[in-house]
């Protein structure tokens, strides 16, 4: 555990995802078939792919972000203060905009970190960002 990071440089965040179409009907036959190689080493015999499609919000080319949290900590008159936001929505451009605002405001120093629950699954979604954004 390295004790040196200061609480006031932690992003604590979390997201939420569902699938990018509501229902499986509504996707391609190419993004079905990508779907579909994509799980099948999880579904084995046991789900066809449709039923399996619940699922999708897992992985990022699948799912789409509906809801970042963060949480943060800041100095105000020598007392630590939680702020705690949500960026939510069905636009997920406009939802990684705003928190992508965030960042750039408050948290652009080499000495920031992120802090997430189950961060590895996390960080193929914050890692589109610079796809988005370029």
């Amino acid at each position: 555990m390295n004790l040196s990071i200061k609480l006031q440089d932690i992003l604590f965040l979390d997201i939420e995802t569902v699938p990018q179409k509501e229902n499986w009907k509504e996707l391609s036959k190419e993004t079905q078939a990508l779907f579909e190689k994509k799980t099948q080493y999880q579904r084995k015999e046991e789900f066809t792919a449709e039923a399996f499609y619940d699922r999708a919000g897992i992985w990022a080319e699948f799912g789409k972000i509906i809801c970042i949290s963060v949480g943060y900590f800041v100095e105000v008159e020598k007392k630590k203060q939680l702020r705690l936001t949500s960026f939510f929505g069905d636009d997920e451009h406009i939802l990684l905009t705003d928190f992508k605002a965030l960042l750039d405001k408050h948290f652009v120093k080499k000495s920031n970190v992120l802090c997430a629950h189950n961060g590895k699954e996390l960080a193929q979604f914050i890692c589109i960002l610079p796809i988005i954004f370029s």
